[in-house]
């Protein structure tokens, strides 16, 4: 339970601002002004005379009494419909007139009357802490006199929104067109018959204040907003340890979850000092000794060549520098037919750093591939440094004594498996990085968002990346597989640079592929991989294959976002396009949160709107829920619709956060079990409460023992 308390002068857009926070997050509002409006209002209509030179003040202090004491009061709390009744019959209009307005300091300065509202303020407060009115239980957000200091001084959030006195009177004046103009003096009569019994000039500790005189609307409003989610996320700390106090956390999950409540300043790495790409030829270790280096599991680690995919980057630290970490696939000398093409594709490699790690087998000795992998790294200028691989103990030594001849001065003998020599070798890779010239920035245009286009041979991924060029980029023929190596291109798409990437057909069968067509779909692969968004092709003219959805269903494992294009929609007819509708609902039900693009990539037909709904995709996928929004709606969801009971017992879920986005993903902390039907509901509300269109959602549960009792 979130509260919000909000005090301050008349003028300053209290009222307005607090129903829109209260809107934002899904929390009740509670005007108390109206309150003190309805007060001034019962006094009136129960004939009291508010004019009299002294007012009967004992008179006035039943007569509200009774209001709140005897039901005949009630106020809502939804934000979008704040009304107020009285027995019944609403008074909202009639509290807001110009004899009501001009009476309400009459009565508010009345101290038992104060005491009287402050009391009913605190019961409606915790109608909504007790989970039984508007919000459930998620927040509630008060805004009027003594609420950050008498009513709900222990508020979560407690604003005083201030502005100078002639902005205010200025905004009173335009609140108040048409009915009567509001002048400074008003506002100062009005501030100086409020100060005689509460204070709300300046802050009280713990009070943040909050001047808007030169902010407009939406800008005061974002200020409230960081400030509410700021408190959401140290409340659902709050609540994680509280809950899970019982329950055995591992060292993974407490890093897991102190990293989602870290801030986006405190999770950003310093800026990296270059690009090292680990080259050399297969099976030298050259992914054993990147994960040796990252300190986890990320590189895929198998005896059998040609695991690796192509240029796969990490963030990597060392000793307090920052660097970018580029793992290459082993380069082949010595198969047929296909020799250019790799030494083409490592060229590039070696041209994307800045600097260059060479591994090489020390227990295979220098061999010809090794050579002339040293000599296209010569051509290219990068500084390189040489690493020694399977040299496992001080008597191995003498194997790097063969690599002097390279030429690249003094060969680093290392165990990647055992992580012996990996810190020297680390120092002075480094060192020549720092002193490298950097080129790597001005090669690849960090700063666009990266698009693959992807799909089976000849669906027309080609002709859609020259259509969005305006000009030929690709090779276009009807001959399939006529693209071999992934294509980057920086396109501008209505007034926008993107990078896209035109990649090969992906074929089935992956295994049973041999020479350019199986290093055309592995660099494929890893296209899809270095991408954020890809754009899956389908020839529509065609009969879908269980191949175009093999392709579909590698992009959402891969986690990218996701955009469906129907190409070649203009060759069908009415009966193919009604094959494709019925198609769309039993065949595609695993991306029905995808976006989807009818168009014709040879005509231009309808290719301008693939870019809003690129836009949306990406958005989605670098969506983050605040953490203590996430717990708030998942409370709710679990509340309406728990999980069944299974055995007797029902998981229960203790807490959630969104671990990481790009895609989004996110843990939940759970007493039990979740069975998959009711993760696919919880990713459902997920969707249907916060969008993710186009972009895949991870959901794991990890599941807490309860501690033993000793």
């Amino acid at each position: 339970m979130i509260r919000v308390a909000i005090d301050g002068p008349a003028g300053v857009g209290k009222s307005s601002t607090s129903k829109a926070l209260a809107t934002y997050f899904g929390f009740a509002y509670l005007d108390t002004g109206a309150m003190y409006r309805a007060a001034a209002w019962w006094c009136l209509n129960q004939g009291i005379d508010l004019d009299a030179e002294q007012p009967d003040e004992n008179l006035i202090v039943a007569t509200v009494g009774r209001l709140f004491t005897e039901d005949h009061f009630d106020i809502s709390v939804d934000p979008a419909n704040p009304d107020v009744t009285c027995d019944g019959e609403s008074i909202a209009e009639a509290i807001r007139s110009r004899e009501v307005s001009s009476h309400v300091s009459v009565v508010s300065s009345i101290l038992p009357v104060r005491h009287l509202l402050i009391a009913a303020q605190r019961a409606f407060i915790a109608r909504e802490e007790n989970g039984d009115s508007f919000s459930h239980g998620a927040g509630i957000v008060a805004e009027g006199r003594d609420i950050t200091t008498v009513v709900a001084p222990d508020a979560e959030v407690r604003v005083l929104l201030t502005a100078r006195e002639e902005v205010r009177a200025a905004r009173r004046a335009d609140q108040s067109a048409g009915v009567a103009a509001v002048g400074a003096d008003d506002v100062a009569a009005r501030d100086k018959a409020d100060s005689k019994v509460t204070s709300f000039m300046t802050a009280a500790d713990g009070v943040t204040t909050v001047d808007n005189s030169d902010m407009d609307f939406s800008q005061t409003l974002d200020v409230l907003i960081r400030m509410v989610e700021d408190a959401m996320e140290e409340k659902a700390y709050e609540d994680y340890a509280a809950n899970l106090s019982e329950y055995e956390l591992s060292d993974e999950d407490e890093s897991l979850v102190q990293g989602a409540f870290t801030t986006p300043e405190e999770r950003s790495r310093s800026k990296a000092v270059g690009v090292l790409a680990v080259v050399g030829r297969p099976n030298v270790g050259k992914s054993t000794l990147v994960n040796r280096i990252l300190g986890r599991r990320a590189a895929v680690v198998e005896d059998t060549p040609g695991v690796t995919r192509d240029r796969v980057s990490y963030d990597a630290e060392w000793a307090g520098t920052d660097f970018k970490l580029v793992d290459t696939g082993g380069w082949e000398a010595d198969v047929e037919g296909i020799e250019s093409s790799i030494a083409s594709q490592a060229e590039i490699a070696v041209q994307l750093a800045d600097a260059v790690l060479l591994v090489v087998d020390g227990t295979v000795g220098l061999t010809a591939s090794d050579e002339r992998i040293v000599k296209m790294i010569r051509q290219s200028g990068k500084p390189v440094t040489l690493a020694v691989n399977k040299v496992d103990s001080q008597a191995d030594e003498y194997l790097s004594a063969e690599f002097w001849k390279l030429g690249l001065g003094e060969p680093f003998g290392i165990s990647a498996m055992h992580g012996r020599g990996i810190g020297d070798l680390l120092d002075e890779a480094l060192e020549k990085l720092r002193s490298a010239e950097k080129t790597s920035g001005l090669l690849t245009p960090t700063d666009l968002r990266r698009v693959a286009l992807i799909g089976r041979p000849n669906v027309g991924k080609s002709s859609l990346l020259n259509r969005l060029a305006g000009e030929d980029r690709a090779v276009v023929n009807d001959l399939a597989g006529t693209t071999r190596d992934p294509v980057d291109e920086v396109v501008t798409v209505d007034d926008e640079d993107w990078l896209f990437i035109d990649t090969a057909g992906i074929k089935r069968r992956l295994h049973k592929l041999s020479g350019a067509e199986y290093y055309s779909t592995l660099r494929t692969q890893a296209a899809l991989e270095r991408s954020e968004l890809a754009l899956v092709l389908f020839d529509v003219s065609q009969p879908i294959s269980d191949q175009d959805l093999k392709v579909m269903s590698q992009a959402v494992d891969a986690g990218r976002a996701i955009v469906l294009v129907f190409n070649k929609w203009d060759l069908l007819d009415d009966f193919g396009r009604q094959r494709i509708e019925r198609l769309w609902k039993t065949e595609f039900n695993r991306v029905t949160w995808a976006q989807r693009v009818n168009l014709s990539a040879k005509t231009g037909w309808h290719t301008n709107r693939l870019t809003g709904a690129m836009h949306t995709a990406l958005e989605s996928w670098d969506k983050r829920i605040p953490t203590g929004k996430l717990n708030s709606f998942l409370g709710q969801l679990q509340a309406a619709h728990p999980h069944p009971l299974r055995g007797g017992k029902q998981p229960r879920i203790l807490f959630a956060t969104q671990a990481s986005n790009r895609p989004p993903r996110f843990v939940i902390f759970a007493t039990g079990f979740l069975e998959h039907g009711y993760r696919r509901y919880i990713e459902r509300s997920l969707r249907e409460e916060f969008g993710f269109e186009g972009s895949p959602i991870q959901i794991s549960v990890n599941i807490r023992e309860k501690k033993r009792r000793k």
